[in-house]
Order: structure tokens, then sequence, then C-alpha cells
């Protein structure tokens, strides 16, 4: 399971998307993930998946790298289905002692799961596409009319991207360490929940002494090469827009445009 984690990687790849402003897939990505949770509508949803589909066309990053990044995921997802279906009444299907399942339900659950499996490839595409500092540049430059509220723009996207970039590395670290344990004797798939709950706690000391001893060495190497925040900071290569940016802005548009036809005009005859 700790292999699947893809959530702060970047895939090098020739695509447009790579191509693309990170200012534009982030407002790409947030626009997306608010359209999933308009109205629910087999319409807008099929318009969802289409747009989801091209992206992820468009991005040249295997599909099984999206599907890996869900699976991590799987149990929240499914319990959290099974939540929807039991506590929503309405038309019953199956009554089984005091637990009944509704139609409602079912479809509450269904667009749930969706909803929350689109969220998170729309999400691991912006990852996928762009590097930690290509991110930390976009927020910085897309939020930066917020520094005229003293916002701090720059330490809070510097830590967003430590953050992302340090998923990957503990994730290793992770997984390095339960190799270990596991070769030392431990089995981490046996027992209840409990018990698999007490093996972890070996496993989580050694992570929290590794991840405070990588963002001390992270610390003074900053120190080191007199890192001062935002102040005077000038870039190799300032964000500019092109061409290709303008188009994918009108692209994003007449996405929202038509999730909102389809979600609050047409939702009554789908």
């Amino acid at each position: 399971m700790i292999r699947e984690m893809t959530l702060g990687q970047y895939y090098k790849a020739n695509s447009i998307l790579h191509k693309l402003d990170p200012r534009v897939k982030l407002l790409g990505t947030l626009l997306f993930v608010i359209t999933l949770f308009f109205p629910k509508s087999l319409l807008s949803l099929g318009i969802a998946t289409a747009f989801l589909i091209l992206i992820v066309k468009l991005s040249k990053v295997p599909v099984s790298m999206m599907i890996r990044g869900v699976k991590p995921l799987f149990i929240i997802i499914c319990f959290s289905a099974i939540i929807n279906m039991i506590s929503v009444s309405g038309d019953v299907l199956v009554k089984i002692g005091p637990i009944t399942i509704a139609k409602q339900g079912l479809w509450m659950a269904f667009y749930l799961v969706v909803r929350l499996v689109y969220l998170v490839i729309g999400s691991s595409v912006m990852t996928f596409t762009t590097t930690p500092n290509q991110l930390t540049d976009g927020l910085e430059k897309g939020f930066h009319f917020l520094k005229k509220m003293h916002v701090p723009v720059h330490e809070i996207a510097m830590m967003m991207s430590i953050a992302l970039r340090f998923i990957p590395i503990l994730t290793e670290e992770l997984d390095k360490i339960m190799k270990a344990q596991m070769s030392r004797g431990v089995d981490f798939e046996s027992g209840n929940i409990l018990e698999r709950g007490k093996k972890l706690i070996p496993v989580l000391v050694p992570l929290f002494i590794a991840a405070i001893r990588r963002a001390s060495d992270l610390a003074m190497a900053m120190d080191a090469r007199c890192y001062n925040g935002g102040e005077g900071k000038t870039r190799l290569h300032p964000l500019i827009y092109e061409k290709r940016d303008y188009i994918a802005y009108g692209i994003m548009l007449l996405y929202v445009v038509i999730m909102i036809f389809c979600s609050f005009i047409l939702k009554r005859f789908f």
C-alpha cells in the first residue's frame, strides 16, 4: 500500500500540460474540483468524465499511475459509500434487520465514489505535470495580490512545496523501515486492527525521527545559503503567459459554463 502513494510525485514527459503555466493548472484543478460538487446529474457527470479522460490523455501520464493514487484511499472510499447507502432513506431495495438500503442511498453512494475518485485523479494530474518549484512559483505569483494585505504568500507557497516534496521522500523512508521490520519477522498483514496498530508503533517512531532529521538538515541548508524569504528574490525562468495558456483558460471557461448549464438548467430532464 505504501508503494501506491503518488501524491507529490512528478512524472517527466513532453506533453502540452507539462508546458502550461502552473497558474493555469492550479486554477484548472480548483475549478474541476468545484464542478464535481455541482448538483447530481448523469449528464454533468458524463461531461466531467469526458473532460477528465481528455486531460489524462493530454498529460501522457500512464493511466496505471493515476489508478495507483486511488488505491491508498480504497478503504476510506468504501467506508464512505457504505455509510451513505445505509443512512439515506427512500425507496427500500434491501432490508436486513435494522439495516435498510434504499435506491436513493445507492445513487448517493455512487456519486460519492465517483466524486472522490475524480478528485484524486484530477489533483494527481496537476502534481504529475508540475514540479514542486513550478508549483511554488505558481502559488506565489497567483496569490501575489494578497501581499497587499500582509499575507506571507511566499512563505505559505514554500511550505506547501516542501510538504509535497516530503511526501514521496517519507513514503520511501516508511517503505524501507517496514521492510527492515519484516526482515526481522514482523507480519503487518496478520491479526486484528488493534494488533496491526501495535505493530506500527516500531515503524512510526523511527519515521518521525527521520522526518525531524530531514527537516533539520533542510533548515540548515537553507540557512547556509542565506535564505531570507521572498524579499529581493529573482527567478531564472519567470512565469509569462503564452498563447497556449490563454487557450487553456478558454477551454476551462467553456467547461465550467457547460457544467453550470447542465447541472442547474437541464438537471430536471436527467
